[in-house]
């Protein structure tokens, strides 16, 4: 019998049916689309914990966009393994005409879509790609010479001056729908067929917080309260439209949109200069002098460090998969500052641990907290974790709430001295940088 001619539209970091600009574009053409997921072999093999919740959190999504599409009346190719071995696969099963995706940054993202592009230029197939998970894209917030910023602030006014209302139209799906192949497919892989434990676990909600997003300036640096909107996993994942986060975060408040400027910042920074993966981005500090103690590593790890807004981070983390943005700075200036542990040993704990997990974000915020990165704190910023706890957590209920045995003898003693830690800090970068 012969094949009908399709579109493939290729899921991504866009786990969502509307306001998704490739799969908008796919379905206005002349061909029927075929939604694809693929489950990467190559990243989820790679995962050392085989309980991680983010695989959890993307089969989630994937089920959900199925019961979609079965409702009306089409379905989800949903496949597992090596992306080129699946589309040498898809090639012989469909006669496909066009293949449509949103543009991925990422190092390995790169890597893989060039040589899907390749196989597929074989078969005389066009492989389109669209700008979705950002504002905007590497080459669009230049310097005037050309080159990319490495400092946020006129980068950010760059930004700021360039939006408008065109960069945040909605690209509504719901139009096209019939434009979808009508076709049922087996059944999702489960995560079991995945190699992945099934655990009980409630993500954060994707719907913003209108009033949350209002008071975020006043709310964000208290861990004890719900001050920050926990929708990190869902722009990571793309089950949430940027667009629509810019869309609010403009009318109700600065400081939000700031933080989704400094995101779009930082991948803007990887895609430029994906050394940074492996290397300070300023290479004079590639010759700090880590002392990287395996034990003193194991004890942050744990939350046993002394310092009880570091230890109530570390066992958030550890929990549930997040860490309150300021405590995050936090944790990460303690290991590398004071305990001259290596960036790129907690960079590494971070990205095994974390649900909102983002190559970029964890990669540019280590840095800065390490003083190495493009527009760093300066490596003479050394935070004091009592003051930022009198400060943010006068109360201890964060505090309270992550370290039961606080104020009793379990409580482990200060692993380090504050002032002697960080006149040794001082002393060592100022030695690497006089290299």
């Amino acid at each position: 019998m012969e094949k009908k001619k399709v579109a493939i539209f290729w899921f991504r970091r866009d786990l969502r049916l509307r306001d998704n600009t490739g799969l908008y574009q796919a379905l206005k053409g002349k061909l029927p689309v075929v939604p694809l997921f693929i489950f990467d072999s190559n990243i989820l093999d790679n995962l050392k914990n085989r309980k991680d919740k983010r695989v959890k959190f993307i089969h989630q999504q994937i089920v959900k966009i199925q019961k979609e599409l079965n409702q009306l009346g089409s379905s989800l190719l949903a496949e597992y393994g090596e992306p080129e071995h699946i589309w040498n696969s898809l090639l012989k099963s469909w006669d496909i005409r066009a293949v449509y995706a949103n543009r991925d940054y990422e190092p390995y993202a790169r890597q893989r879509d060039e040589k899907i592009e390749k196989l597929l230029k074989k078969h005389t197939i066009p492989f389109i790609t669209f700008k979705d998970q950002v504002i905007f894209e590497q080459d669009e917030i230049i310097k005037g010479d050309g080159n990319p910023y490495s400092v946020f602030t006129p980068f950010k006014n760059k930004w700021l001056d360039t939006l408008g209302e065109m960069h945040l139209a909605q690209f509504n799906t719901g139009q096209q729908v019939t434009c979808f192949f009508r076709f049922r497919t087996p059944k999702i892989p489960s995560l079991k067929d995945l190699d992945f434990v099934d655990e009980s676990f409630t993500f954060p909600a994707k719907t913003p917080d209108p009033e949350l997003i209002k008071n975020y300036h006043k709310t964000r640096d208290f861990p004890a309260i719900k001050g920050t909107t926990r929708l990190g996993i869902h722009l990571r994942f793309g089950t949430i439209s940027i667009r629509e986060l810019v869309r609010i975060a403009r009318q109700l408040n600065n400081t939000f949109l700031n933080e989704l400027i400094w995101r779009e910042f930082f991948m803007m920074i990887l895609y430029y200069h994906p050394r940074v993966v492996q290397e300070p981005f300023h290479p004079a500090y590639q010759h700090i002098r880590w002392f990287n103690d395996e034990d003193q590593f194991q004890r942050w790890c744990a939350g046993q460090t002394g310092y009880p807004l570091v230890d109530a981070g570390m066992r958030e983390l550890n929990e549930t998969g997040h860490m309150h943005n300021r405590v995050r700075m936090i944790t990460s200036s303690f290991l590398a500052k004071h305990l001259l542990i290596d960036w790129r040993w907690g960079e590494e704990y971070f990205a095994e641990k974390l649900l909102d997990f983002e190559l970029s974000a964890n990669n540019g915020n280590w840095q800065w907290a390490a003083g190495c990165g493009c527009d760093a704190a300066p490596y003479f910023r050394i935070f004091n974790p009592e003051s930022q706890m009198k400060k943010f957590d006068p109360g201890k209920h964060y505090i309270k709430r992550w370290i039961p045995e606080f104020g009793t003898t379990d409580y482990p003693k200060k692993m380090v001295d504050h002032k002697i830690a960080r006149d040794r800090a001082l002393e060592i970068y100022r030695q690497a940088i006089r290299r």
